[in-house]
Order: C-alpha cells, then structure tokens, then sequence
C-alpha cells in the first residue's frame, strides 16, 4: 500500500512538511503527496525564514506540486478517497475543528503545534482519535538530532545523572503572517510557539515536574522546573526578540555527572561533549528534524514502524495543561 498524503495549509511550515513527505518517499517508504489545501498557493514571505525552520530541506530541489491535486476547501480534500493521512499546519484556532473532521472522514493525522491554546480543547481531540487512526502531535524536537540522544543519555545514564538542564530558544519574531503572530490571543505568544518545544522536551525527558516557577510574560518566558528527586536544575528560557537581525539561536547545555552537553544548531558540529578533559563532537543523525517526523508518521500510519509513536495527543494535552500552569506565573510586562 501507498499511503496518500495532503497538506492542509500552505505557509511556510505547510511547505516544510510538504517537503519532508516528498523526502520520505525518496527515501524509499511508500508514500505520496497527492493534495495540499491552501486559500493561496503562494503566500507572499515578507520576511526571513527564521525560527526552527532555518532547516528545512537537506538540499533537495525546489518543491513542484506538479501531479498534486490542489484544493481550496479543506471538506472538499478530505472526502478524496486517494487522501489516507493528512497534515494539518494551519492557524492554530482551526487545528481542533480540521482534526476532528478528518478523523472522522477516516483519515490520519499529524497536527503542527500547538494543537490548542487550552487543555480542554486539545483532550477534546483527543477522545474523539478512533482505534485504528493515528493523530499525532508535532513535537518537532522529539526528533530533532542532538535531542533524542540527550534524552537516551538522561536514561541510559551512561554519563552519569543528570545534575543540570539549561534550554534556551529566542529569536526575533516570524517574518511572515505577522498579523497572527502578532496576537497572542491567536497564536499563544512565544509561550506557545517557542517555548513549547522546550516544555516538551523537559516533559519527555524527565516527566511532570513537582512543581515550577515562571516569570516574564507571553513573548519571553523563562521557567524553572523542580523535581525533587532529580536534577537540581532544569530550566528553560524561549522568548521573540525585538531586535532584527539576531536571528535564531536555539541551544541546550546539560551537564552529568561524568560529562558535559552542549547544542548549537548554527554551529557547524551542533553537539559537543566535555569529557575527560577532551571535547569532541557527537555524529548525528542525517536529515532534518521535519524529514524524520515525516518517516516516523508515514510508517505508524502504515503499521510498519520499530517503536511506538513518539509524540501522543496525551502529550499534547500534558504540555497544554504545563503550559497553562506555566502562564499563572507570568507577569503584564515582557
């Protein structure tokens, strides 16, 4: 079987998730991107790609949508019986409502973060995901090189325990769709859509904190995570930038107890390990974070895959509801 791929939504990340299932299919798994759904097909970029995306392709050509059926309507797409999964990397307020309505016309889905901006409307999707469907979260950094081998280390404690967690995500805002972006009411602030990837990633690594502390606002966050029987540090900082220009800098330093950790992405070797008075560079993974996801949702679609799904819609509602309990904390000023 050949699993038939759309993509609902167009933007920027649309492209990018267009992109990694074309990548997949180059890489010899059985699957096609046969549709995307877009009000406009080439959306105007008045800006720089910043932000996670800085690494989309891993030199590819240019994406054709050549032999791609194109759709307007996103309930036109979903009753095509050649669509068996789709990608949905729209606003976020239509995330849940797209969802529900393709899991309910018999298709899988993966749904860009964040799902929902509340609790009750991510486990809304999530009671309603058939036996049978996958309805996967992207939880990009699950996948991201560099990550899974700090989270393997953390628990294979080959390096030791773990004694501290420092993550650091900022940039300046999105160049594009700045009416969205600009809105947290819409898109959540960098809470959740930088931050996010680092709320998870704690959360997968190491579990529910006991307790955390918050401090800055929507747009730059800085949270410290407790967990009374683990390490005595873990805390995260994710914020947009003023300042044009800067860029993105997106980076983690752990340190063990044998050894220390430390991630760029920019850098041209991005993780170095401190050990033995040495530091060298750790060999990752070829391809991007979005090309790996792709794989890992293509073969839980088709039943073929070596583990189990990495990101579950009830991680999606645990890193909403975190989130959440991480907002309380945060002041008027940012």
């Amino acid at each position: 079987m050949t699993l038939g791929v759309a993509v609902i939504g167009f933007g920027v990340m649309g492209r990018t998730h267009a992109a990694a299932f074309r990548s997949a299919s180059l890489a010899g798994l059985p699957v096609e991107l046969r549709a995307v759904c877009s009000r406009q097909l080439e959306p105007a970029m008045d800006g720089r790609t910043t932000g996670n995306l800085a690494a989309m392709a891993s030199g590819d050509p240019p994406l054709s949508l050549e032999g791609v059926r194109t759709y307007q309507d996103a309930d036109e797409l979903l009753m095509d019986s050649a669509i068996d999964a789709v990608s949905i990397t729209t606003w976020t307020e239509t995330h849940v409502p797209l969802a529900l309505a393709a899991l309910a016309a018999g298709k899988h889905v993966l749904v860009e973060k964040p799902v929902a901006l509340t609790t009750a409307a991510v486990e809304r999707l999530a009671a309603a995901v058939p036996e049978g469907l996958v309805c996967m979260p992207a939880f990009c950094m699950r996948f991201w090189p560099g990550w899974p081998w700090l989270r393997d280390r953390i628990h294979d404690r080959s390096l030791g325990g773990l004694k501290r967690l420092v993550l650091s995500r900022l940039g300046e805002p999105p160049g594009w769709a700045r009416e969205f972006y600009g809105d947290p009411a819409r898109s959540g602030g960098a809470l959740f859509d930088l931050h996010i990837h680092d709320a998870d990633f704690v959360r997968w690594c190491l579990g529910d904190p006991a307790d955390l502390a918050s401090i800055g606002s929507r747009s730059h966050v800085t949270t410290t995570y407790r967990y009374p029987d683990g390490p005595a540090l873990v805390t995260a900082e994710g914020g947009h930038l003023a300042e044009p220009g800067y860029g993105f800098h997106m980076r983690y330093r752990a340190e063990f107890e044998a050894a220390v950790a430390d991630f760029h992405h920019s850098r041209d070797e991005p993780l170095l390990l401190t050990q033995g008075n040495e530091t060298r560079p750790i060999a990752l993974p070829s391809g991007t974070a979005y090309e790996i996801q792709a794989r890992h949702f293509v073969e839980q679609c088709l039943g073929i895959a070596a583990e189990p799904l990495r990101a579950t819609m009830a991680d999606a509602v645990a890193v909403t509801r975190l989130l959440e309990r991480e907002a309380k904390g945060l002041g008027e000023h940012g």
